[in-house]
């Protein structure tokens, strides 16, 4: 009967069974990095793996009874970092610097093709300081816009003064450097030209006695907001400037904004209260109108209906009298009987049915411009 060989030991088996599987695994790692340093960027000289150990034969395993092995939970073996050592001579791919654009100067042909899109509203020079005011809020909204530098703006704004605007400039070129000039002091400077001491107490004063007249509430509150701008310093506070609008309304308009318990007290409830009440007065006075206008119709048609009826009566009123068709000849529309054998007629006055006329009848005329009763005459 043949001897078994004596059986090997299972935990030597199964640990060289895994120091093979991390060998094989450490290979395949290594064949990952290779292929991923190929396919990245410029290539650096390949550095060849280190000589891997060849593992012993693994002798025959015998067969092993059918018995149920208790198989030991085996913690995972940390693997060992790889790294590849560069030589010195081997040239390292260095990364390209970031070049930094430094801004060029904008070309003043460039700069005005922008700002002539722009459409930018030109100053002619009046000495009004609501014009001025307006044209250099839409000229700062522009600039602003078109992200300009001080200088710029400058020249830009400068191009729009036109006529007396322009010779102003041309005295400011000569006392000063523009091409330096902020736009706060070009600001300063426009300013002072027109906005002087003189014009700003004329609108003052024009704030202060400024009421709505004719014009319509939005008309009103517009020029009002324009004085109002040029003098801050008479208006301090909300409360101010809700009174003198409320002093500028027309008498039936403050009446309504100015009614009830609780009146306004910021200028947007003053506003569209105010808008409010013009809308009703409107509305009034349209209905009013168009009264008024169909009582004039009711009269005029009233009229000539009855211009017409009188019209139609006439004709009629010509048919039913015979003495009405044509003219009036001799001889016809006379009594009857006063007619000779002859057919001629006779001088025989005709009796009048005048009972006014029985006094003169015993009145008798002895001398001219005289006259007496006949019973009063002795002959």
């Amino acid at each position: 009967m043949p001897v078994n060989p004596p059986a090997q030991d299972l935990t030597a088996i199964l640990a060289n069974i895994q120091r093979q599987l991390q060998e094989q695994q450490q290979e395949m790692t290594l064949i990952r990095e290779q292929l991923a340093q190929q396919n990245q960027g410029p290539r650096v000289q390949e550095v060849p793996p280190p000589a891997q150990p060849v593992p012993p034969a693994v002798p025959p395993v015998q067969p092993i009874p059918p018995v149920a092995p208790q198989v030991p939970n085996i913690p995972p073996v940390a693997q060992p970092e790889v790294r590849q050592e560069i030589p010195r001579n081997a040239e390292v791919p260095v990364a390209p610097a970031e070049v930094q654009m430094q801004p060029q100067p904008v070309r003043e042909d460039l700069l005005y093709e922008r700002f002539r899109r722009m459409k930018a509203p030109e100053f002619e020079g009046p000495i009004d300081p609501i014009a001025a005011d307006n044209w250099l809020i839409d000229m700062q909204v522009i600039l602003d816009f078109m992200r300009l530098t001080e200088q710029e703006k400058v020249l830009c704004a400068s191009f729009a003064l036109k006529k007396d605007a322009r010779h102003w400039w041309i005295t400011v070129q000569m006392r000063r450097n523009v091409l330096t000039m902020s736009w706060r002091d070009f600001v300063d400077e426009f300013r002072a030209m027109y906005y002087n001491k003189e014009v700003l107490a004329a609108q003052q004063d024009e704030l202060t006695s400024f009421t709505q007249g004719s014009m319509t509430v939005m008309e009103a509150v517009k020029k009002f907001e324009q004085l109002a701008r040029l003098c801050p310093n008479l208006i301090t506070n909300e409360t101010e400037k809700v009174r003198l609008m409320m002093k500028m309304f027309r008498t039936d308009i403050a009446r309504q904004v100015s009614a009830g318990n609780s009146p306004p007290v910021t200028v947007s409830d003053c506003i569209e209260i105010a808008l409010r009440a013009e809308y009703w007065i409107n509305r009034d006075k349209e209905a009013r109108a168009q009264f008024c206008q169909s009582k004039k119709e009711e009269k005029a048609l009233a009229k000539t209906n009855q211009s017409r009826q009188s019209t139609e009566a006439k004709p009629q009123a010509q048919a039913s009298t015979p003495n009405a068709q044509g003219p009036r000849q001799p001889g016809k529309n006379k009594r009857k009987g006063n007619f000779n054998n002859q057919g001629q007629q006779r001088n025989f006055p005709q009796k009048r049915n005048n009972q006014g006329n029985e006094r003169n009848k015993n009145t008798i005329t002895c001398s001219p411009g005289y006259t007496r009763r006949s019973i009063d005459c002795p002959g």
